[in-house]
């Protein structure tokens, strides 16, 4: 009988289970760190999907395996800004990654690439952005990794995360339970090509308009200095954009196991999409070269313009000097000392210099 009592105190003493605060189809806020650390160590993103449908997001890193252990249909999403080894640890213990690709991850301005491990794939990559200016090239590292039930991107600059998010919100249509992870990846090399082209389309207008100030009289640009920026630019973007194509070509292949037939068309679709930006790169530097040869000739022309007139000045000054110094002989010539011999000076002066003037207008020196 006291045993039923003590237990009966005990029972009063624990307090009943309450919901949790919050609507649970309300997605959740971004989990704050890779790691329970406090303060925070890395900023993270979680999300866990099945089927194409959002499960549940902004949940600590360290519940990955517990999530993926509870259905085996699912699969997770984890963002990590600019992480360190300590930060990456819990991530490859959860998935196995390889040192080498982890290395690749931490360690700044790797070479656009894809690199195939035993049990995961590494890609790297750029997110480009250009300024309001289309001066200054912004471009910032993704390190990627792959695995049969996870997307894990490192991000080593600043990229709108969110953007890549509201992709992959529209896309939900084209994932089934047999392609969620290659669903994943479609969109986000998709948001980083489509951010490639729109910052050639920023340049390429740039150009456009450097182009209205090319034979203007007075303009304010300085149509040299603003080619060669242009130029720089397009050059830096070249070294991003490029290898894209190669990095869009090793994710579809078979044997990244990537491929299948709902999401085939539209990595190949990106694959063009990244081919047609380099095309644009290219012909924008074209563009950018022949202002600047252009420019170039301008300036040589105008040069020659000016020493063609400068010569034919001088040539008319050339006759009355000739006249006058003639005349300043000290030997009698005809109108010696008479106001007819003046007279006949200055008329001989005016009449060669208008007939020379004349000549050199007819020919266009003047």
């Amino acid at each position: 009988m006291a045993r039923d009592t003590t237990t009966d105190q005990q029972h009063e003493l624990v307090a009943e289970p309450t919901e949790a605060p919050g609507d649970p189809q309300t997605p959740g806020p971004s989990a704050p760190s890779v790691t329970m650390a406090v303060p925070p160590q890395c900023p993270t993103r979680t999300r866990l999907y099945r089927d194409g449908e959002l499960l549940d997001e902004g949940f600590p890193a360290e519940q990955l395996s517990e999530r993926l252990a509870a259905d085996e249909r699912a699969v997770v999403w984890l963002d990590l800004y600019d992480p360190d080894q300590r930060d990456l640890q819990i991530v490859v213990d959860e998935f196995g990654l390889h040192p080498l690709a982890v290395e690749d991850a931490i360690t700044s301005h790797q070479r656009a690439k894809v690199d195939r491990y035993r049990s995961h794939l590494f890609a790297n990559m750029y997110a480009v952005s250009v300024d309001g200016t289309a001066v200054t090239l912004t471009a910032g590292e993704i390190a990627v990794f792959i695995t049969p039930r996870a997307l894990v991107t490192v991000r080593k600059d600043d990229f709108d995360i969110d953007t890549l998010i509201a992709r992959w919100d529209l896309n939900a249509d084209l994932v089934d339970a047999g392609n969620q992870v290659s669903a994943l990846v479609y969109g986000l090399i998709d948001v980083v090509v489509d951010g490639h082209y729109h910052a050639v389309e920023q340049l390429d207008d740039a150009v456009d308009e450097l182009q209205t100030h090319l034979f203007q009289a007075h303009t304010d640009v300085d149509v040299r200095r603003r080619a060669y920026e242009l130029g720089a630019s397009l050059a830096a973007l070249r070294r991003v954009v490029a290898p894209m194509q190669e990095v869009v070509s090793r994710l579809s292949r078979a044997d990244s196991h990537l491929r299948d037939e709902v999401l085939t068309p539209y990595y190949q679709d990106v694959y063009d999409h990244a081919l047609r930006t380099v095309e644009s790169v290219d012909a924008a530097r074209d563009r950018v070269d022949r202002i600047a040869d252009t420019q170039l000739n301008e300036q040589a022309a105008e040069l020659n313009e000016i020493t063609k007139r400068l010569a034919a000045w001088a040539a008319i000054i050339a006759v009355p000097t000739a006249v006058t110094g003639f005349y300043g002989q000290n030997v009698p010539y005809p109108g010696f000392g008479r106001t007819g011999g003046f007279v006949a000076s200055c008329a001989i002066m005016l009449s060669l210099g208008a007939l020379l003037y004349w000549y050199l207008r007819r020919n266009r020196w003047l």
